[in-house]
This record gives structure tokens, sequence and C-alpha cells, in this order.
């Protein structure tokens, strides 16, 4: 069965196929948008746990409220229903089997504007301390089960209005790598079900765990999907961002980077992507972005600090559609540091690289090697079952609750 044309996955372990019932002071009855062929049916006797909703006095006024009156370890999906609007929050989940349930990504978002070179907030023992690229996440994920279903998360730093600012220019950022969702170290089976995650440079962080994004969105120009966590993604549209310098002109080709894996030899599966649409912002010229480059994360071992030698990065592309901006040279190297101390190149050539029966006026040329294929045989082994270690939740149920 390929990764593919064709996905079945009736025979898949599904950890969140079923919504159960809790004792919740809130009370709010979920319900099923039955124009959604793709949602199950859901028993209408299923309460939400809690209800967010910055104009209600019977809800939470924030996301982090509703966190916090979850349990430490539920053993069931936790739902927190979140009303249409704008929430400037950061936030981080400590605690298993939270869904954050949006009004649709249209009507509901979730940003944070922090960015790597940024002071963090509340350090006067160390006010030159910065958020760093992870630390800069509007979600970051720590524990297993988290779903987000219909809702936008983004990192809203405006990296546009700051990359355009001469380098002398007093208001000029530095270290701009602004992360929208980060997997850490604790997350696995982290679904996203028609979510829109935005940003500009490093949006979407991987690094650990099982991922599934499906029927979702995901825009950037610069590394924008990287790390070394699993990360299955489905029908997803995967969005170039446009750059401009200081004098409003485009950005010399390559403007960035689609993805920047980190996977461990040692682990199969990396970045896969299948069924997938590779698109452009307007101003986003032909040819202009790259599919990935090897990220090899400077690591401390017993003889020192260096790029780590074993992340043997994946990005495998399948059945996908690309617009022009692809370029036929798709894959680039990326520097690091050797264990001598000196910077070093990392070869596409060394990672695992890989595209198969894509299509589109991104697509490899014929006889263009410098984009290696699958062959059908080794396409093969890129099921959903084997990605993702037999996890394939159903999909899951739109909620529009009411608050009482």
């Amino acid at each position: 069965m390929l990764l593919l044309a064709v996905l079945t996955v009736s025979n898949l372990a599904c950890s969140h196929a079923t919504v159960t019932r809790h004792n919740n002071a809130q009370n709010n009855t979920a319900q099923t948008d039955s124009a959604n062929s793709n949602n199950q049916a859901l028993p209408s006797d299923v309460k939400i746990n809690a209800y967010v909703d910055k104009h209600s006095a019977t809800a939470f006024g924030t996301i982090s409220e509703a966190l916090a009156a979850a349990p430490s370890n539920s053993p069931t999906p936790f739902i927190i229903a979140i009303a249409p609007g704008d929430y400037y929050e950061k936030i981080t989940i400590t605690k298993a089997n939270i869904t954050l349930a949006g009004s649709g990504a249209d009507n509901t978002r979730l940003h944070y504007d922090a960015y790597s070179g940024a002071p963090r907030p509340n350090t006067n023992a160390n006010p030159h301390k910065t958020w760093g690229t992870s630390g800069s996440a509007t979600v970051t994920i720590k524990a297993v089960g988290f779903t987000a279903q219909d809702i936008t998360i983004a990192n809203s730093f405006d990296y546009p209005a700051n990359e355009q600012l001469p380098e002398q220019h007093p208001d000029k950022k530095h270290q701009v790598q602004a992360v929208a969702v980060l997997t850490d170290i604790g997350a696995d089976q982290a679904l996203f079900d028609r979510v829109r995650i935005t940003g500009y440079q490093d949006t979407l962080y991987l690094k650990s765990g099982r991922s599934l994004l499906r029927n979702s969105f995901v825009s950037g120009h610069v590394d924008f999907i990287f790390g070394g966590g699993q990360g299955l993604f489905w029908q997803t549209t995967i969005e170039t961002r446009a750059r401009r310098t200081a004098e409003g002109t485009s950005k010399p080709a390559p403007i960035g980077y689609v993805t920047a894996p980190s996977t461990q030899i040692s682990q199969p599966y990396g970045l896969v992507f299948a069924q997938c649409k590779f698109t452009k912002e307007p101003g986003v010229a032909n040819q202009s972005m790259a599919l990935g480059r090897p990220w090899h994360p400077t690591t401390t071992f017993a003889d020192g600090r260096y790029a780590d030698p074993n992340a043997i990065g994946q990005t495998v592309i399948m059945n996908t559609w690309m617009d022009a901006h692809i370029a036929q040279r798709a894959w680039y190297p990326m520097g690091g540091t050797a264990p001598n101390g000196k910077k070093m190149q990392f070869m596409p050539e060394d990672a695992r690289f890989f595209e198969y029966n894509n299509h589109g006026p991104g697509a490899p040329h014929t006889n263009n090697k410098s984009r290696r294929q699958l062959n059908a045989q080794q396409a093969a082994d890129f099921t959903a079952a084997n990605v993702l270690n037999q996890w394939w939740p159903n999909p899951t149920p739109r909620y529009y609750p009411s608050p009482e």
C-alpha cells in the first residue's frame, strides 16, 4: 500500500477515535458539522470539558486558564472549545490528551510574537537572556496525545517589516527565528486537523515524537518545517511566503528552504509529505524556493560540542503537486561545526532527500538527477502505518459549543 494515491486506515490504531464524557464545570454540548462528510458522528451526550470565550461571563477568558483547570493526566481527551476571536497567548502543553478545538481556522487565532533574539520577560537576574529558537514558540507541546483542530496557530513577529529595515537601522532585529508550534521532548501523537500554522522562519519545529498534520496549512520561507521528529503531512498545503530586501526587491534565489530535517540515522522516517500541495504567495518568483537542506544541530558530546554527525535528515515528498516556485535545484547544503571547531558543509546527497510521483510545474523535469526518486518498491514502505508506527487517529468532529 503506497502513501500515496489511496490510503486505507481501517486497520490502523486510532488513539483519538472515541471521545467520552467527562465531569466538568462548563458542561457544554458539542455538535458536529453535518456538512463535512469527513467528520465522525459525535454522540449527542458528549460534553466539552472547558469553554474559552473572552466575551462570556460563564467561560474561561483565556486558553491558559482553561489549561490550568485540566487534569494532569486525563486518560481520554480533555476538550477545550474556543470561541471565535484573537487570543494573544503563549502556552505550553504539559498535560496528556489535551484538545484545543477552535471555531474554524478563519475564526479562531492563537498567536504570540516572540522571536529567538528577543529578551525574555521577568529575567532580572539575567537581563540579556533571550527566548532562543525553541523558547519563541507560540505553542510548545511536551505531553502525549495533544490535538489541535479548526484553529490558526501563528507566530506573529513581523518578519517582513524587520527584513526590509537596513542593517544599520536602530530598530533592526537579529536572530529572528520565530516558531509557531514546537513538539518538544515528551510530545508524541500530536494531531493537527484543519489547522493553519503560520510564520516565516522556523514556523513548525517537530523536535520529538510523532505528529500528523491532516487537511491543514503551513506557511513560511526559511527552514519553516524542521527538526528530528516523525511528521506525516497528509493532504496539507505548504505555502512559501514572499521575501523582500530593504530596497524592496525580491531576495535572490533560493529565498528559503521548505524543510531542514535533523532525523537521527537510527530513525527510519522523518518528514513525509503525501498528497500535499506546495503553493506560493503572490510575489514569490518561479524557480526561487528549495525543498530543503540537511540540519545537523550543534550537540554536546563527550569529546566536545559540534554538529551531530548522526542527524542524517529525511524529507520524502510523494504524490504532491508543486507550483512553479519550487526550483529544479531543490536540495542545498547546510553549514555546521566540525569536531575540530572549523566550519564545514553537509551535502544534500548525504541526507535522505527523495521524491516519488510528484507533479505540477515545480516537479522535477525528466532526467533531473539532482532530485532523487524512490522506485515503487521503496515508496511502498512509506505507509501511514509505518511512518506513524501504527498510529492513525480518526477524523476529528467539529465542535460548535455555546456557553450557557
